[in-house]
């Protein structure tokens, strides 16, 4: 129950951590139901968020303690893939965007909502909550703590399960009324699992998840 190789241990871990992430989505929800923002539903979220936040970063690190050094590649390593992905990440959200535009893809749920409550602040909002936080606590969720839980075996099997089963994660966390876009979310979420494993650090589909967050709302 100590480790991440206990299996009992794995399971009522990760419904924990699930259960932070939807508290947190939960609160995300009930700001925008209640928009305009007001200053005491933005305090609710900035609190939820930092401590789901912390403690995911803290499990995370304490549980990489169990494993065998990796071979983690550095950031100045890993630089030619961060230019590439990036690239791929912006043209792709670029292209959805054009056909989005031409009503040839529907917009995504929160694109609608965010074009029904249009301001500053509101814009500001939905770029922190839903462009950078949850993006970050997916990640840990159906990746970092996925892969130590369920994927751990070295080998080509498991490496490919894992990447089909954190897509399948990532597109229905992020849930549209649309076969395509679940696709979508879905190709997106096997690509960021693929880049943990190829560098083996979370801190790559980190940074593409949010990277892609970022972009969707930028060209709502």
């Amino acid at each position: 129950m100590n480790t991440p190789a206990s299996r009992e241990g794995n399971l009522i871990r990760y419904i924990v951590y699930f259960i932070c992430y939807l508290m947190t989505a939960g609160v995300i929800k009930l700001v925008i139901e209640n928009l305009p923002i007001h200053i005491w539903n933005f305090i609710l979220f900035a609190t939820i968020s930092l401590m789901v936040l912390l403690f995911f970063i803290y499990r995370f690190n304490r549980e990489q303690r169990f494993f065998a050094p990796g071979l983690a590649r550095s950031w100045i390593s890993n630089f030619a893939l961060i230019i590439g992905m990036t690239l791929l990440i912006t043209v792709f959200r670029i292209s959805i965007s054009w056909l989005q535009s031409y009503n040839h893809l529907q917009l995504y749920g929160l694109q609608t909502t965010y074009l029904h409550h249009e301001g500053v602040a509101n814009y500001w909002f939905f770029l922190l909550a839903l462009g950078i936080v949850l993006p970050i606590l997916q990640e840990f969720l159906i990746t970092g703590f996925l892969f130590n839980y369920a994927f751990r075996r070295d080998n080509v099997p498991t490496a490919i399960w894992g990447i089909i089963t954190s897509g399948i994660l990532f597109s229905l966390l992020n849930w549209q009324n649309s076969a395509t876009l679940l696709l979508i979310n879905f190709f997106f979420g096997a690509i960021f699992a693929w880049s943990y494993l190829y560098t083996q650090t979370l801190w790559m589909p980190i940074y593409l998840s949010v990277l892609n967050g970022v972009l969707l709302l930028i060209m709502t």
